[in-house]
């Protein structure tokens, strides 16, 4: 099944962009439809996050992002095996002239990239534009023929270093120090393990703290960099480097990130990665938000 799902995606890496994207819309209503498991978990989610929005609005908002979902997915079909040269054209680049310059500069760089559903995009963007390598944190897939097929098209573009959690920060660091850029993508429940509880769209969230630590400790400028899925492609914008940051209280830096972007997912709510189980570890003695249906 994993080997048809990979020569399909050559395949379609051919197809005009907009049939990829009147797929997507298809397959993404389906899903809204009949996964209802992670439907229940984006509903969750949202409610969370946007008490203020009606029901039918959220319900609206849930279905525009797995028809996103669906589509970036499919996305992934001309990003990792279409010519760079289209891949290129697809992808545009926005933000302050200081903002490009700063990635150009000698400093340690520390990307933040926020999960959007048009984040491996990001990251292939990245490799193409700049010069360094790119440091990645990879999670395994548990299929080894998609694990191989991931890899392989994140690596497509540049000089991309791969990372893994199990192997340490120690070398992570060390690639910073020299010259690689890091793209860190922190902002996901990783369990109670070196998590702190602080606010995201103010709801307690287990978030790592990993964005001012790895900044400090890698003596690294951080730039935020937004991904938007967009009927002609993808558009990356890069902001400046964040200023006074890291302080010295790592509370205060993990509420910043959380805080920036939520002012961020505001803007784009439905290109945010609501499947995912952001509320999932709650604070001792509280009860899972994600009532099985």
């Amino acid at each position: 099944m994993a080997h048809l799902l990979v020569w399909t995606m050559r395949l379609l890496a051919y197809f005009p962009l907009s049939s990829l994207r009147a797929l997507g819309w298809f397959l993404g209503s389906v899903l809204f439809e009949l996964a209802r498991r992670r439907r229940h978990v984006v509903n969750v989610n949202l409610a969370l996050c946007f008490p203020d929005k009606s029901q039918p609005e959220r319900r609206a908002l849930a279905r525009q992002h797995f028809v996103l979902l669906a589509q970036s997915f499919l996305d992934r079909a001309w990003l990792w095996h279409a010519p760079l040269a289209k891949v290129q054209e697809r992808i545009k680049w926005f933000g302050p002239e200081q903002a490009l310059a700063a990635l150009a500069a000698e400093q340690a760089t520390l990307i933040f990239a926020p999960h959007f559903v048009g984040l491996d995009a990001g990251g292939l963007a990245l490799t193409m534009r700049v010069a360094k390598p790119v440091a990645f944190i990879f999670v395994p897939q548990h299929n080894a023929v998609l694990d191989d097929w991931v890899n392989q098209g994140r690596q497509r573009g540049g000089q991309v270093k791969p990372y893994f959690r199990h192997d340490g920060v120690k070398q992570i660091i060390s690639g910073m120090r020299h010259g690689e850029v890091l793209h860190l993508s922190p902002d996901m429940d990783f369990g109670a393990q070196e998590s702190m509880f602080v606010p995201f769209m103010g709801v307690p969230a287990a978030t790592l703290p990993s964005l001012p630590r790895f900044a400090k400790s890698g003596r690294a400028q951080v730039m935020p960099m937004l991904t938007r899925l967009t009927p002609q492609g993808y558009e990356i914008e890069l902001l400046a480097p964040w200023t006074d940051f890291p302080s010295d209280d790592l509370a205060a830096d993990t509420l910043r990130m959380n805080d920036v972007l939520a002012t961020w997912i505001a803007q784009n709510p439905a290109q945010y990665y609501w499947v995912h189980k952001r509320f999932k570890t709650r604070p001792l003695g509280e009860a899972s938000l994600y009532t099985a249906l």
